[in-house]
């Protein structure tokens, strides 16, 4: 599909859909799906630039003020401004369906989303004229001489035509206008030759400009080559090895890597060493101001950006102290009163209400119930091995109440595992090295996974195919269901339990060491939050109206 002079736009899109629906719009145009990436990143770049502003209320001025700054950037090319520029036209005037005012000196019809095949036209000397034209055509459309006029001609071979946008090449050079060296019909053939400009070229007095093909002269020896573009995947790897080497869990991978890859997407894949301080900061404002993302997203933002330059680049990217980072809010948990939580307990059934009642019963974390192990529990001794943050292990107790439903449960799971050794898929993950130290224990019943999955899964990182332990996202729905279930108001998700056992526990009388020691918190003063939560002691004042 081909740009005409005239182009159309598409009925306003009152609920646009980013970036599937303009992926979609992309694909209609002809782009070719190594290209789209790159079409979001200048989208996303464009607005970056307007933050604060709404999107409709942008047009060709500021696309133009866009595009100019662009070209002026190092390594930027012809066929690069050209793809910007036809990114953003479809997104408004195809995705969006606002229209656009003319583009300014643009007679000629051009390629949408071209690539680096429209530069290798202009710079290989073998093509036809043709070509050439439509090269110098397509670059008048981005960036203009100022031609002179019949009478003027002598005055401007003085000149120095002004700076084009460098070609995409191995040699960063100049498109400089050659003169022809026929005469044209009518003049003399005695024609005064000026000696040569600052720029190595002499020109012919009566020669013009419009017809002959552009030659090449290469800048200063002292400006480097176009840098490669980015090999993502190349990148991907060497920041999880890394993260894998310092033992890090696989959320933080997933987590780190998904930040660096917004950071190059938002920068059009550039390459993250040739970025510096500057651009760091651009990233996080564009996260503050237009994403609105919370003060703990950011610092998130933050850190994976500063793991990626110190631990995998090993490159001192500048001096962060005059960026303002973002503030952390306070925020107070929410704690069920015990008639709640014996609601939302009561209208849970199975698996679900174990799970449940553990997570109330011990203070443990999600993940740490969920990946309990067999080996983990102590009936005897009344307490369970939770595996919490950090590779920080501790002791929780084990509820009394709750002792005989385990047990049970165990029984059922035993016989899940012997259904599963009989088909020889009865393989668990085992942490760190311990399957080449003990090859035999992730086939061992007491490694298995008190909550086990419903079905198999790849693992990804290993590729083995076994049960994992269960998916947090089944105890979601459960307590969401019996939150609905029993019309209550507050916010309460399966955490909420893990601040229920704190407060509660200080509520009856427990030293705040000892509730500390229970949570796994490494500072103290993250377990004084549940004192502000606290219907007695000092913060549990009551209220001068209440005397009245």
């Amino acid at each position: 599909m081909r740009h005409s002079n005239i182009r159309t736009t598409a009925p306003e899109n009152l609920s646009p859909r980013w970036p599937d629906g303009y992926v979609a719009i992309l694909r209609e145009a002809g782009a070719q799906e190594k290209t789209i990436p790159y079409c979001i990143g200048w989208v996303r770049r464009f607005f970056a630039r307007h933050p604060g502003r709404r999107r409709r209320d942008l047009g060709r001025t500021e696309i133009e003020s866009f595009l100019r700054n662009l070209a002026t950037g190092p390594n930027v090319t012809n066929w690069q401004v050209q793809q910007a520029r036809d990114a953003l036209e479809l997104y408004y005037e195809r995705f969006r369906g606002i229209s656009l005012d003319p583009r300014p000196n643009t007679t000629v019809s051009h390629d949408p989303l071209r690539s680096e095949k429209h530069s290798d036209c202009a710079t290989e000397s073998t093509k036809s004229p043709d070509c050439h034209a439509e090269a110098l055509q397509s670059k008048q459309a981005i960036t203009t001489y100022n031609k002179p006029n019949a009478d003027d001609k002598q005055n401007y071979s003085r000149q120095i035509p002004k700076r084009q946008f460098p070609d995409a090449g191995l040699n960063r050079t100049r498109n400089m206008p050659v003169a022809n060296q026929s005469f044209q019909a009518g003049h003399s053939a005695k024609q005064e030759v000026r000696p040569a400009n600052r720029m190595g070229k002499s020109y012919s007095e009566n020669a013009h400009f419009e017809t002959t093909a552009p030659v090449r002269v290469d800048r200063s020896p002292s400006v480097h080559k176009p840098a490669k573009p980015l090999d993502w995947k190349a990148l991907e790897a060497k920041v999880i090895e890394i993260l894998r080497l310092g033992h890090y869990s696989y959320r933080t991978e997933q987590t780190y890597v998904g930040w660096i890859r917004r950071f190059v997407v938002f920068h059009a894949w550039r390459k993250p060493s040739l970025l510096g301080a500057d651009d760091v900061k651009a990233f996080l404002k564009h996260l503050a101001i237009e994403k609105q993302i919370a003060a703990t997203t950011q610092n998130q933002a933050l850190n994976a950006i500063a793991f990626l330059y110190n631990k995998v680049i090993k490159k001192e990217i500048g001096d962060f102290s005059d960026f303002q980072r973002a503030r952390r809010g306070m925020r107070l948990p929410v704690v069920a009163s015990r008639e709640e939580i014996k609601v939302i307990i009561g209208r849970m059934q199975g698996r679900e209400h174990l799970i449940a009642c553990l997570l109330y019963g011990t203070g443990m974390r999600i993940h740490e119930c969920l990946s309990m192990r067999v080996q983990d529990i102590h009936f005897d001794q009344k307490r369970i091995v939770a595996h919490g943050k950090g590779n920080k292990d501790r002791y929780v107790p084990l509820p009394a109440r709750y002792t005989e439903d385990l047990r049970r449960w165990l029984e059922h799971r035993k016989s899940l595992f012997d259904r599963d050794q009989a088909t020889n898929m009865h393989e668990v993950e085992l942490p760190d090295a311990l399957s080449r130290k003990y090859p035999n224990a992730q086939f061992s019943w007491r490694w298995q996974y008190v909550f086990p999955a419903d079905n198999y899964s790849t693992d990804p990182r290993s590729g083995h195919v076994r049960r994992h332990h269960l998916d947090e996202k089944h105890l979601q729905r459960a307590v969401q269901q019996a939150v609905r279930e029993a019309a209550l108001t507050i916010r309460f998700t399966p955490h909420c339990f893990r601040h229920s056992f704190a407060t509660h526990l200080l509520q009856a009388g427990r030293d705040i060491r000892t509730v500390q020691q229970l949570l796994g918190h490494a500072n103290v003063e993250t377990t004084m939050i549940y004192t502000h939560v606290l219907d007695q002691g000092p913060m549990g004042v009551i209220s001068p109206v209440d005397t009245l």
